[in-house]
């Protein structure tokens, strides 16, 4: 059984916004490829492509797999009348519709009739392929390695939870062993247990898989080759090697950036030099007397036309080097030393007895100067509602919060500027310097370009707005960063970099995370926040809550 997949030059268009441009990739027979980029850089749409359940505007889709397809969209919905069973059930009928065929002419065979050897032998392949025999016992597994062992197989859709309906839906994709496995953010509403199990089982099949991700530990341990959706120029980049050929063409490339800059600066400059000192070089070396003025006039004529050509040739490859200028790759991103963090000791943030009626339940927290705490716990549990409270963003019902110093707070939904105001006048709000202090101080961060400078913020997508607050978290200073799942939205080249500089950050930090690779390598206390009456008494200090 043999596998296709293949795009070539597709352009995809919604409305008047350019998504896909000429988009040329292909997906290799039993490869697994981990999609990603930036919300809103066409990852689901390039999925979507590949399961027709969109149509390019341009260009050419090749999908082809006698095994079948399974999809898995990002926010799929199930009919809620449905119960679990009868989901398991559709998932299973195409092989159930091939067992039947199979017993059918079994049947005919038996009779005598053979015309019906090749149609058998065919479905027979098909069938075995796609583990036709287990797809009963794959049911079980899927079920109980997602953690819905448990789940009554005659309770109706309406009745279960988002995550479960999720789950469900997940596991009769798998359950139904397609060729091609398309998943959209396969990870969403797993936990650990089930994202191991995911990771394993996607690892072990034999079909090829196309998944779109964020989630670095799942990239690391599945894929095997990385397609970037570059949200600017609308097109992909393949990357080998996985996740770890990935993080290393990346470095790779800022380093040949970084070289053909170096290389320009070093042109340019000899350029400017041979222009300017041509004249000297060339110039005739020998004095004129009285007897030879018309043949020194004459050859001072040549001397002057050869200079004359040779100045102009320089300034011309001058020119040609000026209108293409390679600019310095970005510096790696830092956040703005605070004014007072030198002199900030002793704690920056004191939460007591702090409550939001039906939002948190009352609970103390101290923050002392330079401390780095990670705070997780399931959704509901109140960590973006207690990081609002110690930013002042929303005040509590009952208790007191008292801060110092300076607070830089980076909320989970972004909301900078107005719709229709220009990126770089949100990003300059506030800010005392002139417009190109502005455009220069954006630029240098390397989180966007030029042209997109003049874009109404209403226009960006979520992970360019979550850049725009980045951009401004970076470039104010402050001592104590309150982050509420910073890396959400972003290229993983970038989640990897705002690490790198949360790393080398000297002053208090308080993130609110669900990134396992962001929680693997924290170093600093760890609350878990479970949103039950436990809470109630978690004590004025964070730290001895500790677990990791």
């Amino acid at each position: 059984m043999s596998t296709q997949l293949t795009v070539r030059a597709i352009t995809k268009s919604y409305h008047d916004r350019l998504v896909l441009d000429e988009v040329t990739c292909s997906f290799a027979t039993g490869e697994r490829t981990g999609i990603i980029g930036e919300n809103g850089s066409g990852k689901t749409t390039l999925l979507r492509l590949l399961a027709h359940c969109e149509q390019p505007d341009q260009g050419q889709l090749i999908v082809s797999a006698d095994g079948g397809v399974g999809y898995l969209a990002q926010d799929a919905s199930l009919p809620p009348h449905l119960t679990v069973q009868e989901v398991v059930d559709e998932a299973l009928s195409d092989l159930r519709a091939i067992a039947a065929r199979m017993r059918h002419l079994e049947l005919v065979m038996a009779s005598g009739n053979q015309g019906c050897l090749a149609e058998y032998g065919d479905l027979m392949t098909t069938f075995e392929l796609r583990g036709g025999y287990e797809a009963d016992v794959r049911v079980e597994q899927a079920l109980h390695g997602l953690g819905l062992s448990r789940l009554r197989r005659d309770r109706v859709l309406g009745s279960l939870s988002g995550g479960e309906q999720v789950r469900l839906h997940l596991a009769s994709v798998l359950a139904a062993g397609p060729e091609v496995l398309l998943l959209d953010e396969p990870t969403n509403h797993l936990d650990d247990n089930a994202l191991t199990w995911l990771e394993e089982y996607l690892r072990g099949r034999r079909g090829t898989t196309v998944a779109v991700s964020h989630d670095r530990v799942f990239l690391e341990r599945v894929a095997t080759t990385l397609i970037e959706v570059d949200a600017d120029r609308h097109t992909v980049v393949r990357y080998g090697n996985g996740y770890a050929g990935y993080l290393t063409e990346k470095a790779a490339a800022r380093q040949r950036w970084a070289q053909a800059h170096e290389q320009w600066q070093t042109d340019v400059g000899r350029l400017r030099e041979a222009a300017a000192t041509t004249a000297r070089h060339v110039a005739p070396a020998r004095a004129m007397t009285d007897h030879n003025k018309m043949a020194y006039n004459r050859a001072g004529g040549r001397v002057q036309q050869s200079l004359a050509s040779r100045v102009r040739n320089a300034e011309e490859r001058l020119r040609r080097r000026l209108a293409k200028p390679v600019p310095p790759p970005p510096k790696p991103l830092h956040f703005a030393p605070s004014l007072h963090a030198s002199h900030l000791q002793g704690v920056v943030l004191d939460a007591l007895d702090i409550e939001v009626a039906a939002r948190l339940l009352p609970m103390s927290l101290t923050i002392k100067a330079s401390e780095r705490m990670l705070i997780t716990g399931p959704n509901g549990a109140g960590k973006t509602t207690l990081l609002r409270v110690l930013a002042g963003d929303l005040d509590p019902n009952a208790g007191q919060v008292t801060r110092r110093g300076r607070i830089g707070y980076l909320p989970q939904e972004v909301a900078v500027g107005q719709p229709s105001e220009m990126l770089l006048a949100a990003f300059a709000h506030g800010r005392e310097g002139t417009p190109g202090e502005h455009v220069e101080r954006l630029l240098t961060l390397g989180l966007f370009q030029r042209n997109h400078l003049t874009v109404p913020v209403g226009k960006l997508s979520a992970g360019q707005r979550q850049r725009l607050a980045l951009a401004r978290l970076l470039t104010n200073s402050s001592d104590v960063l309150l982050l509420d799942e910073p890396t959400n939205h972003l290229s993983l080249a970038l989640v990897e970099e705002l690490e790198a500089a949360l790393e080398d950050y000297t002053g208090a930090l308080v993130i609110v995370s669900h990134d396992r690779r962001l929680r693997q390598r924290w170093r600093g206390a760890h609350y878990a926040m479970s949103g039950s009456d436990s809470d109630r008494h978690a004590g004025a200090d964070p730290t001895s809550a500790t677990v990791g």
